[in-house]
């Protein structure tokens, strides 16, 4: 069984709900708000602070205060679950529907072996049914 976290956030949702909500469908956000209302709260997996650096590195995309900052205020807002010996195995025995990125794989485990649904608008994510999401 998982912790007590409600929901797991893909990273683009990270980035939409820190940059530009308007990308965020309402589903996602009612979501999102219950989170934060309950106890539980909101995670992430910490594959995805490492995500969000690489994009920055790779100048995808650009932060206001700096990456630091952007990756600290992450770290406060969300519970940061990390890769365990049981979620890297289950990254790699999801479906072969299932999207190829390891990234993407490491976050869809995290919410299976956590037992949580995800946030996220990646429609081969959704469409390989292998876990519950939320958009």
């Amino acid at each position: 069984m998982g912790r007590s976290v409600l929901i797991l956030l893909d990273t683009h949702i990270v980035l939409w709900l820190g940059l530009d909500q308007a990308h965020l469908s309402k589903n996602a956000l009612a979501a999102i708000h219950e989170g934060r209302r309950s106890s539980r709260g909101l995670s992430i997996s910490d594959v995805t602070l490492v995500e969000i650096a690489q994009l920055s590195h790779r100048g995808r995309i650009e932060f206001p205060a700096g990456l630091e900052s952007f990756l600290s205020e992450v770290e406060r807002r969300f519970v940061v679950l990390p890769v365990t010996g049981t979620i890297a195995w289950q990254a790699f025995a999801l479906p072969a529907s299932y999207p190829n990125d390891p990234v993407d794989r490491v976050i869809g485990a995290t919410a299976m072996i956590e037992d949580i649904p995800l946030i996220t608008a990646d429609r081969a994510i959704r469409k390989s049914r292998a876990l519950p999401t939320i958009w």
